[in-house]
């Protein structure tokens, strides 16, 4: 399966490809943040060039300020995008074992 096609489909999608882009060019944006929130799970599966490291020590922080800043219900927003992110990498950690345990012999 190719890099772009382990994201094709899944929940938020849109949201963490629009995030990738923003993370990977140095932008500070809400979903760049969300990224920088999953760096690790997106590192592993090969989403993320582990070498560009996040804007800010402490995404969570930032997301929120975001929000805030964007007018919109802090508190709200930011436990809504979470939940969607959350969905996003449980459904692209299911995709990967079931893609390995299809290769497997």
């Amino acid at each position: 399966m190719k890099k772009n096609d382990w994201s094709a489909g899944l929940p938020g999608e849109d949201l963490v490809l629009a995030g990738l882009a923003d993370f990977q060019a140095g932008r500070c944006t809400i979903p760049a943040c969300l990224v920088a929130i999953a760096r690790q799970r997106l590192n592993r599966a090969g989403l993320l060039n582990p070498a560009i490291k996040p804007l800010t020590a402490e995404p969570e922080l930032e997301l929120y300020r975001l929000l805030r800043k964007a007018g919109r219900d802090a508190y709200s927003s930011y436990n809504a995008l979470v939940r969607q992110l959350v969905s996003f990498e449980q459904a692209l950690d299911r995709r990967q074992r079931q893609a390995s345990a299809g290769a497997a012999p």
